[in-house]
This record gives C-alpha cells, structure tokens and sequence, in this order.
C-alpha cells in the first residue's frame, strides 16, 4: 500500500522485532534524504499518498502495531490479509498484481 506496509517476521536471531523495524527506517530514510540532496527536481523525490495531497515531511510513523502470531492457522490468515489488501483497497484486481507483494512466493 502507498500509505503503510505490512511485515511478517520471525524473532531475529540477535535483538528483537523493534530493533529490526528501527533498522529498517533508518536505512529507508536515509535513502530518501540522500536522493533529496542529489540534484532531483522536488516533484521526483516528493512523495503523496493520494493525488493532490501536500508531500509529507516524514516518511515513517513514529510506532508500529505489531501482531504476535502463535499458529500456522494465524499464520495463513495474516498472509490471506496482506495478499488481499491490496485488492480490497482497490489497487489491484488480483493479489498477484501488486508489485511488492510475497503472494508469487506462496
């Protein structure tokens, strides 16, 4: 989704769940601030959630919400949620349409 992603991970070896997501912003964000600095014009590098709202001047959301899965059944119906998401929000007609998706690997 444009506005939010949706993870599904293991307990990482060293550290914990939060440690990864922190990681993984500040690499993202880091990213995007270098880009800015590059020589892009501000309508390449901005980046809208919806067509004609203003660029937001953070990318990432303070906190996550996270979602302790137990089961293989939890499992299954989390994965059904993150692959249909994208086409309840009317992104895309099939699941397997929307480019950042894991549904090809299951």
């Amino acid at each position: 989704m444009p506005e939010h992603v949706h993870l599904l991970i293991s307990e990482p070896i060293r550290g914990t769940p939060s440690t990864v997501l922190k990681m993984l912003k500040q690499r993202v964000s880091r990213r995007l601030r270098a880009k800015a600095r590059q020589r892009v014009p501000a309508s390449q590098r901005s980046v809208a959630f919806a067509p004609g709202e203003a660029p937001l001047r953070q990318f990432w959301q303070r906190r996550f919400y996270d979602f302790n899965v137990w089961s293989r059944k939890k499992k299954i119906e989390k994965l059904n949620y993150m692959h249909m998401n994208p086409v309840e929000r009317g992104r895309v007609k099939n699941p397997r349409d929307w480019p950042w998706s894991s549904f090809a690997f299951y």
